[in-house]
């Protein structure tokens, strides 16, 4: 099993801890009773920015982990991968 491409690492974490800055501001903004579509934008920049950070593990894993497999020509190791992907998907539309 391989790991976050360590060239996108730093960024990752980078943009993971300005989320939980959002995260924390966005909890502050309901405790302070600030106004609900000003809460649900910065709700909506969250997610956005989830998605990046999303979009970023699922290239690495791409990249890494499903290249390897096929390189490696083991069917099982490629099975296991593919069936990964269509777990996680199949997750997404529930």
């Amino acid at each position: 099993m391989s790991k976050i491409c360590e060239t996108h690492k730093d960024a990752t974490l980078k943009r993971l801890s300005r989320i939980a800055g959002q995260v924390n501001g966005v909890a502050r903004m309901i405790d302070e009773g600030r106004y609900c579509i000003d809460i649900l934008n910065q709700i909506q920049a969250v997610k956005a920015a989830l998605g990046k950070v999303e979009d970023q593990v699922l290239r690495d894993h791409a990249a890494s982990c499903v290249e390897a497999a096929i390189k490696s020509g083991d069917a099982g190791d490629q099975r296991e991968k593919f069936s990964e992907l269509v777990e996680l998907f199949g997750k997404v539309k529930r």
